[in-house]
């Protein structure tokens, strides 16, 4: 199986499994992702689900979600979310995630904080024995505490 068929199979069977009629639901950004957003979509078009409004983590899952029909919201209109659905770029044996390699780290953990349940989709390409990112990891800084943030960030040992 390629890459994008384990790809497209976990983000098709994250909703399938938790996502029902009537639900708020957190879409994810990142390759992923795409693939329960698109999923949500084709649902939603063939009349399987019903009466579901989404939150997009970033604005290209909204642009992704307004080209298939999903209803959108944000936080502000609703802030209690029954399924958030998106991926990572890392996972240790332990379940611990490394998350924000796309750049919507602010915005992903927004979403998922406010939702009862958190799916996380990931493929196998995506497992390793210990956390700690072969690439940059961006830090996302808002105009809140800044200063601190980059003390913080400053303070930390180089890998």
């Amino acid at each position: 199986m390629s890459k994008d068929e384990a790809k497209k199979l976990a983000g098709y069977k994250a909703v399938d499994d938790y996502v029902t009629s009537g639900m708020v639901v957190g879409l994810g950004t990142g390759s992923t992702a795409y693939f329960a957003v698109e999923r949500v979509g084709m649902k939603l078009k063939s009349g399987e689900l019903k009466d579901i409004i989404c939150i997009p983590t970033s604005e290209r899952t909204r642009e992704q979600a307004v080209s298939l029909g999903i209803p959108l919201c944000t936080l502000n209109e609703k802030s209690h979310l029954d399924v958030a659905i998106d991926g990572a770029d890392a996972v240790d044996p332990n379940l611990a995630l490394v998350k924000g390699g796309g750049g919507a780290l602010l915005r992903e953990k927004m979403v998922e904080v406010m939702a009862k349940q958190f799916i996380c989709i990931v493929d196998d390409s995506k497992l390793c024995p210990a956390l700690g990112p072969s690439f940059p990891l961006p830090v996302e800084i808002v105009p809140f505490c800044h200063e601190h943030t980059v003390r913080v960030v400053a303070a930390l040992p180089e890998l």
